[in-house]
């Protein structure tokens, strides 16, 4: 069993917090689903498990970590929820992994190490989230907007009705802009197929699901569907 001096530990938990926090703040700035703080707390659990390993060695105690570790990625896996296109529930699976490893700090006696652990989680919420949401709100290029198509179908009878609303929503909202606005007829004369072309210099995901939904509540609405069509889908 290796001895860590609560220096040490205090040096592995705060080097794992800037180096999530780099690899997070690319993820942020590029606006991905998994920003900042998810990224931090995953390197802040993942330094805590290995740490109590690591202090435990081979003895029956650590066979039981490494069971806590598998089962509370299911727990953390059912909170995660798809919205739209959006996904919700990373950061709270996150801290569930990050509590996880806090019990077991506990129940193994390291309760220094458990409270000093617990404030860089609180830390990580409480400082991190303002600098998340700057670092999301950045441009991804200074030179290239964002791109989004929405997709709304509906029953000809309604079609400018539908537009008109398309329009509004577009106009109100001064961080979009609407370069193209086309209607078909979804191969039958008494439905339309509406398609606008709208560009943001930001990532503007929640705006556009809030335009969507809005749309979705309309009657003879039957389908509305949008995608951000950036160059760089890379994840």
């Amino acid at each position: 069993m290796q001895s860590i001096t609560l220096t040490d530990f205090i040096l592995r938990l705060t080097i794992a917090f800037l180096l999530g926090a780099i690899v997070g703040a690319e993820r942020q700035w590029r606006q991905r689903m998994a920003g900042l703080r998810t990224n931090i707390l995953v390197a802040l659990g993942a330094t805590l498990f290995v740490t109590i390993g690591v202090s435990l060695g081979d003895q029956a105690t650590g066979r039981v970590v490494s069971y806590v570790v598998s089962g509370i990625g299911f727990l953390g896996a059912g909170v995660i929820m798809k919205d739209g296109v959006n996904i919700r529930g990373l950061n709270t699976a996150a801290t569930l992994w990050c509590s996880a490893s806090v019990g077991a700090l506990c129940g193994n006696g390291f309760l220094i190490e458990a409270v000093i652990a617990t404030l860089f989680i609180l830390f990580t919420h409480v400082l991190m989230r303002p600098v998340g949401n700057k670092l999301g709100n950045l441009p991804i290029r200074k030179d290239e907007d964002i791109e989004y198509l929405l997709v709304v179908k509906c029953m000809q009878e309604v079609e400018n009705h539908v537009r008109v609303l398309l329009l509004q929503s577009i106009a109100n909202d001064h961080r979009l802009i609407l370069c193209g606005l086309s209607s078909t007829d979804d191969g039958s004369p008494a439905r339309a197929h509406i398609t606008a072309e709208i560009l943001a210099d930001v990532n503007q995901d929640l705006v556009m699901e809030q335009i969507a939904s809005r749309l979705t509540i309309e009657q003879q609405v039957y389908e509305v569907k949008w995608n951000k069509r950036n160059n760089d889908n890379d994840l």
